[in-house]
C-alpha cells in the first residue's frame, strides 16, 4: 500500500488517572506466590513493567475516547463538518451494539453525512483504523477522518487475579502473566488530505503500509467468555506467551522485509521506530530480529504497561512531545496483534 495524499495531523491522548504498581498487584497474589515459592518482584522482572494506569471503577470507555477526540479537534481547529468518518477501534467497547463510535460522534457533533463505525483487530485496531481512513482519503471520498480508541484493563486484571488465586498452578500463572501488564488510556488520531486550514501546522505524511497475517496461530491469545456452570459465564484472558512471542516475531521479520522492499528503504534509512508496547522481552527480541538499534526505538511500557490498541499511537505522541521524533525523520510504526496479524506503517515525520 502506498499513499500520496494522507497526513497525520494530530495524535491526542488521555492517560488514565490511577497509577497501579506491579508490586501492588503482586501483594494481592501473595497466597499464590507463597504456595508456588515465587519471589516478590517477578512481575516487574519478567515484563520490565513497573506500573500501569487504570480508569476509575465504572468508567465509560467512550468518555475517554471523547476527551482524546476533543483534544485533537481543539489543537488542530479542524471544522467538525470536514470530518468524513469517525471510527472507534478499541478492543474494549461500551456495548456490543450500537457501535461505540456512535456516542462519540454524537458528542462531537458531526454531521449526518459522516460515516460512523467500529473496527476490531486486537492490538492493531488503531493502525487498522488509520489504514481504513487513509484509503478513503486517498480515493477522494473524504477530506478528513478521526480514529479513536479507549482501553481499560482494570476489570480483566481483577478477574484474572481472582482466577489465579482460585487455581493456584504454575501453568495458570504463566498463562495469566501477560494480562497483568494491562494498562489503560485513550487516543485520537486525525488524518487529512492536507488541504484543510489547521492551526497546529502538523503534517506527518503517511507514505505506505505493509501487513501480513498468520491466522494458524489464532489460539495463542484469547480474551472472551468461558462457561463456568450451567447458564453462567465469566470473562477470561489467557496468553500462551512463549509461542506467541516466537511466532509473532517470526511474522514481524517477514513483514519487515516486505515493508523495506515496498518502501525501497534500507534498515539504516529508518531513523526511528515506534513499536506496540508489550514488555521488555518482546522489545529485546523484536529489535534484535529486525536488526534495529535500541536507540532508534522509544519505549513507554515501563510506566504505562500494555494499553492494547492505544499503546503505539500514545507512544508516538509522547515521543513527538519529548523531541524524539523530529521533522523529516523516516518513522516506522511496528505493530503485532493476536490472530496473528502484523502491520507496519511508514511515515515522514
Amino acid at each position: 500500500m502506498k499513499y500520496s495524499r494522507v497526513f497525520i495531523n494530530s495524535l491526542a491522548y488521555e492517560l488514565a488517572p490511577h497509577i497501579v504498581s506491579s508490586s501492588e498487584l503482586e501483594s494481592r497474589l501473595a497466597p499464590l506466590y507463597k504456595k508456588l515459592r515465587i519471589p516478590m518482584g517477578q512481575l516487574a522482572a519478567l515484563t520490565g513493567i513497573d506500573e500501569r494506569r487504570w480508569w476509575p471503577t465504572n468508567h465509560r470507555l467512550s468518555d475517554g475516547a471523547i476527551e482524546a477526540a476533543k483534544k485533537s479537534i481543539d489543537e488542530t481547529g479542524v471544522n467538525i463538518n470536514d470530518i468524513g468518518a469517525v471510527v472507534y477501534t478499541g478492543v474494549c467497547r461500551d456495548q456490543h451494539e450500537p457501535a461505540t463510535a456512535c456516542r462519540i460522534a454524537a458528542e462531537l457533533g458531526v454531521n449526518h453525512e459522516t460515516a460512523i463505525y467500529d473496527i476490531s483487530n486486537a492490538c492493531l485496531g488503531v493502525l487498522s483504523g488509520i489504514l481504513d481512513i487513509a484509503n478513503r482519503i486517498e480515493l477522494g471520498q473524504i477530506k478528513a477522518g478521526l480514529i479513536v480508541s479507549c482501553e481499560s484493563a482494570r476489570h480483566i486484571v481483577d478477574i484474572t487475579i481472582d482466577n489465579m488465586l482460585e487455581n493456584q498452578s504454575i501453568q495458570n500463572f504463566s498463562q495469566s502473566l501477560a494480562t497483568l501488564t494491562g494498562g489503560s488510556g485513550a487516543v485520537a488520531v486525525l488524518l487529512t488530505d492536507g488541504s484543510l486550514p489547521l492551526k497546529n501546522n502538523r503534517q506527518h505524511k503517511l507514505l505506505g503500509a505493509t501487513q501480513l497475517s498468520a491466522p494458524e496461530y489464532h489460539d495463542l491469545c484469547h480474551w472472551g467468555l468461558e462457561e463456568v456452570s450451567f447458564k453462567l459465564q465469566r470473562e477470561f484472558m489467557r496468553t500462551n506467551a512463549v509461542p506467541l512471542l516466537k511466532e509473532g516475531v517470526a511474522l514481524a521479520h517477514k513483514t519487515w522485509k516486505n515493508f523495506l522492499n515496498q518502501r525501497d528503504w534500507l534498515v539504516d534509512q529508518v531513523d526511528k521506530v515506534i513499536c506496540h508496547q508489550v514488555g521488555s522481552a518482546n522489545q529485546k527480541k523484536m529489535l534484535e530480529t529486525l536488526n534495529i538499534p535500541a536507540y532508534k526505538e522509544f519505549p513507554t511500557f515501563k510506566k504505562l504497561g500494555n494499553m492494547g490498541t492505544v499503546s503505539l499511537p500514545v507512544t508516538a505522541a509522547i515521543a513527538h512531545e519529548q523531541g524524539f521524533l523530529k521533522k523529516g525523520d523516516n518513522v516506522s510504526f511496528l505493530g503485532i496483534g493476536s490472530g496473528l496479524n502484523c502491520m507496519m506503517l511508514g511515515v515522514e515525520w
